[in-house]
């Protein structure tokens, strides 16, 4: 049997969840407009659903509501407490990560106070008895799965034009007909065998704005071996390069290079809250 085994970093507590082998570690580099006390727009939850699945989920909150007052954390934020929950009582189908994310918006959608906000999604989830990873990507977040050094699978990244990702999203009811939002049927689904010592990276475009898959592959080279401290560590570094590379003026990132494919005249990092969840695949014994 197959499991995830988790170190947590959020990004200096540390949570170790029981009964669990895929070893995991995330790290998040915030924005600096988060200094000033403004929360996170990228949440992430994770949480065992038995012996059977290992889920893991990332969203990122839209940050153009920042615009007209709203926080785009709390609807983010919400979407994933959802998702937690609900793995928790069971209404969750390892095979379908799609219906979690589905009955989680809807929940969102049926609050007498409206909460108002759009946000990005990812859901990755190890069915530990079939050794199959079973995904659902909406919008630009997404998940790399690295084997021997190199990707074997990636998520489709989805836009409906430049730098405007399919979103879920909840808007005042005068101005319903003007917000872009999509439905979760929309997320990109896929299904897949892993192995042992398989990498699993989620994370959100703050990442992939800023670094190549080929960047990525050079930090991962650097997991010499899957104790919690390394794990933990080779997520921390990934994060924080990325974060780095946001802030060069004359880096042509591969958000810069989107830019110029669509005719803008751009160079250097996208500056954005960077979320890293970083597992590795390992064989449970008791």
């Amino acid at each position: 049997m197959f499991w995830l085994q988790v170190v947590s970093v959020i990004p200096m507590k540390i949570y170790a969840l029981q009964g669990v082998f895929l070893q995991y570690m995330s790290s998040i580099c915030q924005h600096f407009r988060k200094c000033v006390g403004v929360k996170q727009d990228d949440p992430f939850r994770l949480h065992e659903n038995s012996i059977t699945a290992t889920p893991r989920c990332v969203a990122d909150g839209v940050g153009g509501w920042r615009d007209y007052g709203v926080d785009p954390s709390q609807f983010s934020g919400t979407l994933m407490k959802t998702c937690e929950r609900l793995v928790k009582e069971g209404r969750f189908v390892p095979s379908n990560p799609v219906g979690v994310l589905t009955t989680s918006y809807y929940e969102l959608l049926q609050n007498k106070v409206p909460l108002l906000g759009s946000s990005t999604a990812c859901i990755v989830v190890l069915d530990r008895q079939s050794h199959r990873l079973h995904t659902a990507n909406l919008g630009d977040s997404g998940f790399l799965v690295v084997r021997g050094g190199e990707v074997v699978h990636r998520s489709d990244e989805q836009q409906h034009y430049f730098n405007t990702p399919f979103q879920l999203s909840i808007a005042p009811p005068e101005a319903e007909g003007a917000v872009l939002s999509d439905s979760p049927d929309a997320a990109d689904s896929s299904s897949f065998d892993v192995q042992l010592g398989d990498i699993i990276l989620t994370a959100t475009d703050g990442l992939f704005d800023n670094m190549p898959d080929y960047m990525i592959l050079q930090e991962l080279k650097k997991l010499k071996n899957t104790n919690y401290e390394s794990i933990q560590q080779t997520a921390r570094s990934i994060a924080e390069h990325a974060h780095v590379l946001a802030y060069d003026p004359n880096y042509m990132s591969p958000f810069a290079q989107f830019a110029c494919d669509n005719g803008l005249n751009v160079r250097g990092g996208k500056p954005d809250d960077i979320t890293v969840l970083l597992s590795i695949v390992a064989e449970y014994t008791d």
